[in-house]
């Protein structure tokens, strides 16, 4: 039994994680040698480095945890309302004992290091849709009682995160929601109903998001963000940052400049070892750098779909479309503003950027997906068959696959 069980492991996905984790930490050293000589850092070179390591040491075992819990013990009702309500408890302690960092109250402290709950939400919003969504499988179409209800909390959700203010990190929560919703298998009267809806809701709480923010959406560094985007040669103050993620992006040519040579680094690319890295990462190893972290993150997103369409049970496809999608959504959002794609958000990069929460996260949410692809292997390679849920027919199942396919 062990032997099957061990069998049925994706080792091409853990590989790919450790790889990318372990580039990451070399990078994060590479991009924050320099200010983290600054006095407050304790002039210690190695002082974010030393920091990652210990989220990637502590990300690892929680890895290792998630990737060995069946992933169907998530659904359990004592269990899910565990994660739901202690997502939201910490969510409503910021507001409390929160730390402010970069205008946003958005940290708990414990100790020294701090605690982004947000961050912790993503996975929280994945597994509490899932569950849901996977046991209203048989009236799925039934858009008051089947739909409803959950979108309500997801709104609760991200207005609770944008008034922090943190609109990067709700704008996620809730296109990691919707990539769930649509993968449900609701159909297309109620995706058009849903999307109204939508429309709708963000006409009539934008100006209240606007007051319990104190006007924080429209702040002078969050416009300025948007007016360097737009014209960042021509607007000096607000386009420093991108103009310099595109002399880092361009400086480094095919090789790159060497590891550990970077010019940017030195003061003159903000953030250069948290949202900018990958700018740095073009600078010193050159394009095969960059397309080496390209390929990874791809191979992670087309094989967590690849799992999502093999898996039969409604929950564990759900659980690996929403992981999925979180890590595609996230990297776009940081390659988009690093390249002036989009206006730049404060994304990191996945298991790349410097930030112990964000790979926290990560490496829990690779865990369950792991956990997913191994029960699906097992189930396919020695013949047995999932349990379905009960009074719900075969053919209601494969409308999860219908927007994915």
């Amino acid at each position: 039994m062990l032997k099957k069980i061990l069998k049925s492991y994706d080792y091409t996905l853990v590989v790919a994680v450790f790889l990318l984790c372990s580039f990451g930490l070399v990078m994060v050293y590479s991009a924050s040698m320099v200010i983290a000589t600054a006095p407050k850092f304790g002039e210690n070179p190695s002082f974010f480095f030393d920091r990652q390591k210990i989220a990637l040491l502590a990300g690892t075992i929680a890895f290792l945890v998630t990737m060995i819990v069946p992933y169907k013990m998530y659904a359990a009702k004592r269990l899910l309302l565990f994660i739901v309500l202690g997502s939201v408890g910490m969510l409503l302690m910021v507001f409390i004992i929160g730390h402010t960092a970069n205008n946003a109250q958005s940290w708990i402290m414990v100790g020294a290091r701090g605690i982004q709950p947000a961050e912790f939400t993503k996975l929280s919003v994945i597994v509490y849709l899932a569950a849901v969504y996977s046991k209203k499988q048989a009236y799925i179409n039934q858009f008051g009682i089947a739909v409803m209800p959950p979108i309500v909390f997801i709104l609760f959700i991200c207005m609770t995160v944008a008034i922090q203010p943190d609109y990067g990190t709700a704008f996620i929560i809730g296109l990691i929601a919707l990539s769930i919703i649509v993968c449900s298998g609701l159909g297309m009267k109620s995706l058009g109903k849903l999307i109204l809806l939508g429309i709708i809701t963000a006409v009539l709480l934008s100006p209240f998001l606007y007051f319990l923010s104190d006007g924080g959406i429209l702040s002078e560094g969050r416009m300025g963000r948007f007016l360097g985007f737009m014209n960042p040669f021509e607007d000096e103050k607000n386009g420093y940052q991108l103009v310099n993620s595109y002399i880092a992006l361009g400086a480094g040519g095919w090789k790159g400049l060497g590891l550990g040579q970077s010019i940017q680094k030195f003061n003159y690319l903000p953030e250069a070892h948290t949202d900018f890295i990958m700018a740095i990462i073009a600078e010193e190893l050159g394009l095969f750098g960059v397309l080496f972290v390209l390929l990874l993150l791809a191979y992670i997103v087309f094989r967590g779909f690849q799992i999502a369409r093999k898996c039969t049970d409604p929950f564990g496809s759900l659980l690996a479309i929403g992981i999925s999608s979180m890590i595609a959504i996230q990297t776009f959002i940081n390659l988009g503003g690093l390249t002036g794609l989009i206006p730049i958000t404060g994304v990191t990069l996945p298991f790349i950027s410097y930030g112990g929460s964000s790979l926290l996260l990560l490496m829990l949410s690779m865990g369950i997906l792991i956990n997913v692809s191994m029960f699906t292997n097992y189930h396919s390679m020695y013949g047995t068959k999932e349990k379905q849920p009960q009074n719900q027919p075969a053919r209601t199942l494969q409308k999860n696959y219908v927007s994915y396919r």
